[in-house]
């Protein structure tokens, strides 16, 4: 798949006219309907007039390819921690609900409960001794201020994953950051409830939280890994057009030129 046309195609291209002269012959040809300018995502040439323009040090650092890539991904788990965050957001309003008003729901279910036994017989289904019920039960005999702590707890889990997903979803430093903390003391818990009792969704959410944090931490080159911040950005401009056409302009060039973050659009 070709990453820089398909975001090409959904957001539009960008194009830029750069004030160094064999740098802008490189990014224009002229045609029987005018001038185009190359798009610095896809490399397709855009007729019409340019985006920008001024020095190409101020072109704008668009993402190209791998990275756009890696931007899809992002997203991907950040709507996942938002679907989870939500998720657990409606449990944290549904225990506080039970707190406020566990006396009468008791009332309900102890009545009904005789009611299903005979439906329950005919599925082989013993009520009495049902794991389910002695759960709900449980949950019965559990204090006000206990359930109302687990409200609590529940609400900060929900809103550390929607601070996640908002972090991945912006694509911001901070964000990747966020995620592999937040995971990472995720993981403890994650491995006692295998250790307690193996299913399928238990080891498939450790095996995506592993790999969320191995991903970021070597795709982003966080906490130093592979260089760090600095080693990033230098890999993030190595792979811009305008970066690409300037050495091809002056091969003799050691230092790329710094430029702007990606324009939107």
């Amino acid at each position: 798949m070709d990453w820089s046309l398909l975001t090409c195609a959904r957001k539009g291209h960008v194009t830029y006219a750069p004030d160094e002269e064999p740098l802008r012959e490189r990014l224009m040809v002229a045609s029987p309907v005018g001038e185009a300018w190359r798009c610095l995502r896809c490399g397709a040439y855009v007729h019409g007039e340019p985006h920008g323009s001024g020095p190409a040090e101020r072109a704008p650092l668009v993402k190209r390819g791998k990275e756009l890539r890696d931007a899809f991904i992002m997203r991907f788990f950040a709507v996942e921690r938002l679907i989870r965050g939500l998720i657990v957001a409606v449990a944290a309003y549904g225990v506080w609900r039970f707190a406020q008003s566990r006396g009468s729901i008791e009332a309900v279910f102890e009545k009904e409960i005789p009611l299903l036994r005979p439906i329950a017989k005919q599925f082989g289904w013993d009520l009495d001794h049902s794991k389910v019920v002695t759960s709900i039960r449980h949950v019965f005999g559990l204090e006000e201020k206990t359930l109302r702590w687990l409200a609590i707890g529940l609400l900060v889990y929900a809103a550390i994953e929607i601070i996640e997903a908002v972090g991945l979803w912006l694509l911001k430093r901070w964000g990747e950051y966020f995620a592999v903390v937040a995971t990472c003391f995720g993981l403890p818990v994650e491995i006692y409830e295998l250790s307690e009792k193996v299913t399928v969704l238990r080891i498939g959410a450790l095996a995506i939280n592993i790999g969320l944090i191995v991903y970021i931490i070597v795709t982003k080159r966080l906490f130093g890994v592979r260089g760090g911040r600095a080693a990033h950005e230098a890999h993030l401009r190595s792979e811009s057009l305008i970066e690409v056409e300037h050495a091809a302009a002056d091969p003799d060039v050691a230092h790329p030129p710094r430029r702007t973050a990606e324009s939107p659009g």
